[in-house]
């Protein structure tokens, strides 16, 4: 029997069930996250992070190595994008490893930096011709992408760097931009690296330096506070995140000590530092989901970081937890 309660159900049902056509039909999945790890419908790892017009975006490495399978299997990066740091939207991959013609595979760390209204990803790819990895930089109108090869060729190759023998020294690219505006690329693993880039952010703008560190491994991070430049990184293995300061870029940078631990059965350890809603936050990854969670399988997660009042930062303490809506 149809009545009017039947009716309003029914409405109700199917505007609900278009809504959720519309979500999937955009390649536009909401979810809520419920604590640490944020994701637990994928495995993301080397997380970086972007907020623009209010909006927090998180871009993620995506490890797809099947249960069992004791590698690295990456192929392309992940976006997430949040105004509560718990409701979240996934956008459509917005780039994979091989969307530069010149690479073959290997979507590594990465990070995504907006200037002059384009947004720039500077990631970590395995090089097609130059044995080695390499650091490749893509560009487009819109933080979710789609992101283009913005050159065309690499921005550094392994061939460029000599002080250390490995093949993967050119990693982890972050890019900092000055109050000045003046951008920085930092990078490395074993040796950290850093350059000034062009105005254009696909040229390197004079020859590159090495950062003297302690027991440096890779993962650097720069952020900017009250006039200190902290310069946070993966050291020794399995990693902990540590940090120094320093009054100017250039340095000379004092070690502060650890900053996070080992996370959990997660060999690495990669951070990004985020300022959002007048509050800092410390995103890194675990390898925290069961069963198949760990170095290979790895999940971001985000808790507050906290400074002392002489500008040190307090260690993070890693929650299951995880952070509160706004």
């Amino acid at each position: 029997m149809i009545n009017k309660k039947n009716i309003g159900l029914w409405a109700v049902g199917m505007l609900c069930t278009v809504f959720v056509s519309a979500q999937e039909g955009s390649g536009v999945h909401q979810f809520v996250s419920k604590g640490n790890p944020i994701i637990t419908h994928k495995y993301t790892a080397d997380p970086a992070t972007l907020v623009h017009a209010g909006t927090v975006y998180l871009y993620a490495g995506h490890d797809i190595a099947p249960p069992g399978k004791e590698h690295y299997q990456m192929d392309e990066w992940l976006v997430f994008s949040t105004t509560d740091l718990v409701n979240w939207r996934e956008h459509p991959s917005p780039l994979k490893a091989t969307d530069f013609r010149w690479a073959k595979g290997d979507a590594w760390a990465s990070q995504v930096v907006e200037k002059n209204g384009k947004f720039y990803w500077y990631a970590t790819v395995e090089h097609g011709a130059i044995h080695g990895k390499a650091i490749g930089v893509a560009v487009s109108d819109s933080p979710v992408g789609p992101f283009v090869d913005a050159r065309g060729t690499a921005l550094v190759t392994n061939d460029m760097t000599k002080d250390t023998e490995i093949s993967w020294d050119d990693i982890d690219p972050t890019v900092f931009i000055d109050d000045n505006g003046q951008a920085y690329i930092f990078w490395g693993n074993t040796v950290c690296y850093y350059a000034k880039l062009k105005d254009n952010m696909t040229e390197l703008d004079g020859p590159f330096k090495r950062v003297e560190l302690p027991q440096f491994t890779e993962a650097p991070w720069v952020h900017k506070r009250d006039g200190w430049y902290y310069l946070s990184y993966a050291s020794e293995f399995p990693e902990k995140t540590v940090y120094a300061m320093s009054r100017s870029i250039d340095g000379p940078w004092v070690y502060k000590g650890i900053l996070n631990e080992v996370a959990g059965n997660s060999n690495t350890n990669h951070q990004a530092i985020l300022d959002y809603k007048g509050k800092t936050y410390f995103v890194y990854h675990n390898g925290s989901i069961n069963p198949h969670g760990g170095s290979y399988r790895r999940s971001v997660c985000i808790d507050e970081l906290y400074y002392n009042s002489d500008g040190t930062i307090k260690r993070i303490v890693m929650t299951t937890e995880g952070v509160k809506a706004f």
